[in-house]
């Protein structure tokens, strides 16, 4: 082979493995925002369930006992997703007292297990049929536990379509040219959305 015939050749490999790294680090990019998306949609719907929860908690359809707990819980599903609850569901003066809810400490929780209390909360809140049946009685409460079901439902389908996002990012990081090259440079590896979104057994499945 000539010296000619042995350049082009490795220039035609070069760009073989220059044209793939491109391929590989676009598939990359679009995955990361495919994720950041998806947690994006999750994290709304999160948070749209948190507040419907509180107002929940506070609109006198609940006994006391269970108004203090799911107003507790929802305010640190809040907390814990970064925002200021009491300035993003606007708790009337003197209520986030009786909720619990301490308004000027800066509380740092996991946001999974903070939401998953407030899945746990609300499950034990809407376990009984005959006491959803009396809030759904009340227009108020009708439209609370709808929007609460819709919301609901719409973080099992958008944590699911997250996780399933991430999966796919996770496996291509894992693979060799990847991890050999640093194409994914500093970005953080993708992680899944753990949380429990189990279904209140008396919330009607219609309300979704």
């Amino acid at each position: 082979m000539s010296w000619s015939e042995t350049l082009v050749l490795v220039v035609a490999v070069l760009l073989l493995l220059v044209w793939s790294l491109w391929v590989v680090a676009s598939r990359l990019d679009r995955l990361h925002r495919k994720v950041a998306g998806t947690r994006a949609v999750l994290d709304n719907q999160l948070v749209r369930r948190a507040s419907v929860a509180a107002e929940l908690a506070w609109s006198g359809l609940l006994d006391p006992v269970t108004s203090v707990l799911v107003g507790e819980a929802a305010w640190q599903a809040l907390s814990a997703g970064g925002g200021e609850p009491g300035a993003l569901l606007e708790i009337p003066e003197g209520l986030a007292g009786t909720l619990g809810v301490p308004t000027d400490a800066a509380v740092e929780l996991d946001r999974d297990m903070a939401e998953s209390e407030l899945s746990r909360t609300l499950c034990a809140a809407l376990s009984d049929e005959g006491e959803v049946a009396e809030i759904r009685q009340d227009p108020v409460g009708e439209e609370l536990l709808a929007t609460l079901a819709s919301s609901w439902y719409r973080i099992q389908l958008s944590r699911r379509f997250h996780n399933e996002a991430v999966a796919q990012a996770q496996r291509m990081r894992r693979t060799v040219l990847v991890r050999l090259l640093r194409v994914a440079g500093h970005a953080p590896m993708p992680q899944t959305v753990e949380i429990d979104d189990g279904w209140p057994e008396a919330l009607p499945p219609s309300a979704r």
